[in-house]
């Protein structure tokens, strides 16, 4: 099962600040905020939604295909990628601009502050998807990734032409979404991935009820941070997942990504909803613990041994032979 991911790819620029944002903010001054934090640390990462979920699909060898755009700067990006089993055959590399940039700031309490930079992905709306499949095949699924929100709009519709199932997963461009938009988007997607807040926000823009939207999609998946997930199809009891337990909490940034990608291949090995769930909240504990949405490594042995603990011998014993195999 190829999956084909589209969305975002971008450079991040990762910052700690030691305190919390909370307490320079003056409750009656919210309207003119001028705020300066002095960071202690600064990484810069390989990042966006869509190469990151690629990248965790490529670590697991299900040969994905991402479909974005990026810039002139993208050569080394691109080798790092391809090196780790993404095809990334069908990036548009703009003559012109630079690859969009994540510029976030966290704080002690894991709170962030976060501005994006477009750049190249402004050309993502050119991308053909229909093109890209005739080219290399059709793929098993779509996800659908925060990107130029009319490049989104694009995809999903072509998707769904093709007769390919999607995955929509709007997060970060919900905010710039008007209403009509927001439902295009998540409307007959077989896979429908939020945070909580998210959840609320898509709800607010659809104008749907949960019970509308859930009618309207086939699973719909939230995250919930330490929490774990939650998992809810209409007509069925929701399904809540605990998280795996992290050590110490390197940097959150990245964690969504590398739970959808986690969950995406179980779907791709055509593992039950339960179990594919398991396996991306496993990934993203590893990628909490790590700076950097790109920079851990997938060990088999690491993530059987996280799930035999968060969920017991059955659950490992479930997972160990494809995860094995990967070694």
């Amino acid at each position: 099962m190829r999956i084909a991911v589209t969305g975002s790819i971008a450079t991040d620029h990762l910052m700690e600040f030691p305190g919390r944002f909370a307490e320079q903010l003056i409750k009656d001054q919210l309207e003119r905020v001028s705020l300066s934090f002095l960071a202690e640390r600064l990484e810069v990462r390989r990042g966006g939604v869509a190469a990151n979920i690629a990248f965790g699909l490529g670590q697991f060898r299900l040969d994905p295909i991402l479909v974005g755009a990026a810039g002139v700067d993208f050569a080394e990006y691109d080798a790092w990628l391809r090196a780790n089993g993404v095809d990334t055959s069908a990036v548009r590399v703009s003559a012109s601009l630079h690859t969009a940039r994540f510029v976030c700031t966290t704080d002690e309490d894991q709170n962030q502050i976060a501005t994006f930079y477009a750049g190249a992905m402004a050309e993502a709306p050119g991308i053909d998807l229909a093109e890209i499949t005739a080219r290399t095949g059709k793929p098993a699924l779509v996800l659908v990734g925060a990107d130029d929100p009319e490049a989104m709009l694009r995809h999903t519709a072509t998707a769904h032409r093709l007769g390919i199932p999607v995955a929509a997963d709007p997060s970060q461009q919900l905010a710039r979404l008007d209403r009509d938009q927001a439902r295009q988007l998540v409307d007959r997607a077989d896979w429908l991935f939020t945070n909580e807040y998210e959840a609320a926000l898509l709800v607010e823009r659809t104008g749907w009820t949960q019970e509308g939207l859930l009618g309207r999609v086939g699973t719909w998946i939230t995250t919930l941070g330490e929490d774990g997930v939650s998992m809810a199809r209409s007509g069925a009891p929701m399904l809540r997942i605990p998280a795996v337990s992290a050590g110490r909490i390197a940097d959150p940034t990245g964690a969504g990504d590398a739970f959808r990608a986690g969950f995406l291949a179980g779907t791709a090995w055509q593992w039950p909803q339960e179990q594919a769930a398991r396996l991306g909240c496993a990934l993203a504990t590893t990628v909490l613990e790590s700076v950097g949405t790109q920079e851990h490594k997938l060990i088999p042995s690491d993530l059987i041994a996280r799930i035999d603990r968060a969920y017991g011998a059955a659950a490992a014993r479930a997972v160990e032979p494809r995860l094995a195999g990967l070694s």
